[in-house]
């Protein structure tokens, strides 16, 4: 009985997740009533708890975690200060009058949003709300309208500077140091959030050129579903106009992406100047006010709030399960599966994809990475790669009828004329080719592991 506790541990948590319970007090309710039972039938030490308050202790002088409020803020006041609408006219009019040009502009758009926030939610109900409706008035088909805006919503996952790159950063050097340690190597290698950051910049960048290729072969083939924009004389902008709009959030981006790269800031302080960037933005587009600050500032609050919460909630449930031996009993499943390495990556990387229809990228990233990372990373996997390929992996899953995020997302904010149906069916061509970036990335792992090694040695 005593070896099955953790796998119930698991099931408990995601049947009370399930109910709607709050993740944090899910998760750390669980394994509270857990570590009670397990003492009471003594299969589990109660000294194992008095390790939490250092726990907490080393959230509270992560000095990487102070990126996510900053990061946060920086996404809030593009997307509160209307940079992010401005962004998106100036694009569709870059593109002028080329068939299938408004879906290039709003996977563009998305890229940079996601670049800006990294939140899945956020970024697809902001293109829902500002280009969807556009997209309809413009006699797109509801199905390839409503799949482009939820896959670009999801750049978010894979495109850096992210929190949720930062957030994976962290753990994953966590993880990999408890690998060589176990391996027996007293001098380990780390890794930082800015080689992830750098290994997701070119699967993020090709994710983004194949789907502007396949909205143009579509276009090219069903030109009916995503006809040329008949622009009137008001929609004309000059080219000044349009390097106006593009060139400050461009700017602010590789401003924060390329610090981070060169080594000229930590992300902590590249996300600092991300924040202080985007609020001279919004006042110099005449938009920053006090309730857009206020806005602003509650919606960052609230965010941090939830991701600290959960950390803290996530921290408490492994030590928990780790106390019952489960990280043990993990190790060895995977260990004695067929296939050797591939086939413990193929069965991670499924059970990933089945946890992203139940918890988010944050709970994920918090309960299941710490816990699978290290044995994966002791089999001699390289971190960068595994990082990516989990962040592919859960965006893929946001995605994936009948339970993505993104899905849900999207249809909160979509007009009632667009049916469910519809939205599951536009998703369906970005799967493939999210899927088919996950192939390239498992047969050339160089596609994240090469930039890394180029610019940190």
């Amino acid at each position: 009985m005593a070896e099955l506790m953790p796998f119930f541990m698991f099931l408990v948590a995601g049947l009370i997740l399930m109910t709607g319970y709050p993740v944090a007090f899910a998760l750390a309710g669980t394994a509270l009533i857990f570590s009670f039972i397990g003492s009471m039938t003594g299969d589990f030490d109660s000294s194992f708890l008095a390790a939490m308050p250092s726990r907490l202790f080393g959230i509270m002088t992560n000095e990487t975690l102070i990126a996510v409020p900053l990061f946060v803020f920086m996404g809030a006041m593009l997307e509160k200060s209307r940079v992010a609408e401005q962004l998106l006219d100036a694009m569709s009019a870059l593109f002028g009058r080329l068939r299938g040009g408004l879906g290039i502009s709003v996977v563009m758009v998305g890229m940079l949003m996601a670049a800006s926030t990294g939140i899945v939610g956020a970024t697809v109900v902001t293109m829902g709300m500002m280009a969807l409706p556009t997209m309809l008035k413009r006699n797109y088909d509801p199905a390839i309208a409503c799949g482009t805006i939820c896959a670009s919503g999801t750049l978010g996952q894979i495109i850096p500077p992210s929190i949720i790159l930062v957030l994976l950063g962290d753990v994953l050097s966590s993880a990999f140091q408890q690998a060589q340690l176990d391996m027996g190597l007293f001098s380990p290698e780390t890794v930082s959030v800015g080689d992830l950051f750098a290994g997701a910049l070119i699967p993020g960048l090709i994710l983004v050129a194949m789907y502007i290729v396949y909205l143009i072969v579509l276009a090219w083939l069903r030109p009916f579903s995503m006809p040329a924009p008949e622009l009137e004389a008001e929609d004309e902008k000059s080219w000044t106009a349009l390097l106006f709009a593009l060139t400050p959030p461009l700017l602010l981006i590789i401003c924060v992406l390329g610090s981070i790269l060169g080594g000229l800031a930590t992300p902590t302080e590249a996300a600092s100047v991300g924040a202080v960037g985007a609020s001279l933005l919004a006042v110099a587009g005449k938009s920053f006010t006090k309730q857009v600050l206020r806005a602003v500032a509650r919606s960052t609050l609230e965010v941090t709030s939830m991701v600290f919460m959960i950390l803290i909630g996530a921290s408490l449930f492994s030590l928990v399960f780790r106390g019952f031996g489960g990280d043990d009993q993990i190790a060895e499943l995977l260990g004695n599966l067929p296939g050797g390495v591939v086939g413990a990556m193929i069965v991670v990387m499924l059970v990933m994809f089945l946890l992203g229809f139940i918890l988010d990228f944050i709970e994920i990233t918090f309960v299941v990475v710490p816990i699978i990372g290290p044995i994966l990373l002791s089999m001699g996997l390289d971190p960068v790669w595994l990082g990516i390929m989990i962040a592919i992996n859960l965006q893929t899953s946001f995605l994936t009828p009948p339970f993505g995020f993104a899905l849900f997302y999207l249809r909160g904010v979509a007009p009632k004329s667009v049916t469910t149906g519809q939205i599951y069916r536009g998703v369906l061509p970005f799967i493939v080719i999210q899927l088919l970036m996950l192939l390239m990335l498992a047969y050339w792992p160089g596609l994240a592991t090469w930039l890394p090694g180029v610019i940190y040695g």
